[in-house]
């Protein structure tokens, strides 16, 4: 079981290290917020969409819903229109050194744009339907368990981290400009993930309707 569990942690940590929509978000609001409690409901709904999307790919029920065509694009139609959304307020965000004049996300709106850009984000369904999932099949039983909660424990130890160092960095960045250098970054990664989404929509599907 040990060595199911290494061989999960180690797999779920190269795949969550590149940056993405969804790093980029949690970091952005370690940063922003006034403090790293009021980041939490990010970091807690992209650990809870990571958890969820794993478990779905060991006990292959994603795989089967992505194989229903209709179901497939209304997700990806739903995914597109979050990150243009959110890569708009990301871009329009003018980072302040008073917390109290600044624009942050509310609790409900980290939760549903973290929501967004986990579950709807083709990159993170790739990896875990086609890697963790793949990999699951390797073990079965305690071992699988194994393999599975280490890849999950994964997700919530990097949020966490990544909520700290934004944090840290909002604290050293006295001017600003870093922050919002981060934002126009964030949002050009979010509107490139959502182009790409677009790119991989059916569209021969569209037109039959």
């Amino acid at each position: 079981m040990l060595e199911a569990a290494l061989h999960g942690f180690v797999l779920a940590f190269g795949l969550i290290l590149p940056l993405g929509a969804q790093n980029v978000f949690v970091f952005n609001q370690g940063a922003v917020q006034p403090t790293l409690w009021r980041a939490a409901p990010v970091v807690l709904t992209a650990a809870a969409c990571d958890a969820l999307l794993i478990l779905l790919a060991v006990l292959g029920v994603s795989l089967v819903i992505l194989t229903v065509a209709w179901l497939k694009t209304v997700l990806y139609v739903i995914g597109i229109c979050f990150l243009l959304y959110m890569g708009y307020l990301t871009w329009r965000s003018r980072p302040s050194l008073d917390h109290r004049n600044q624009e942050s996300f509310s609790a409900k709106k980290q939760m549903m744009f973290a929501a967004s850009v986990s579950l709807f984000n083709p990159h993170a369904i790739l990896d875990t339907i086609g890697v963790i999932g793949t990999n699951s099949l390797n073990y079965a039983g305690a071992e699988k368990w194994g393999f599975t909660i280490a890849c999950i424990l994964v997700s919530c130890l990097w949020f966490f981290g990544l909520s700290v160092a934004g944090r840290i960095m909002g604290k050293l960045d006295r001017s600003g400009s870093l922050l919002r250098s981060l934002n126009i970054v964030s949002a050009l990664i979010m509107w490139g993930v959502a182009a790409y989404m677009t790119s991989q929509l059916d569209w021969a599907w569209f037109r039959e309707k």
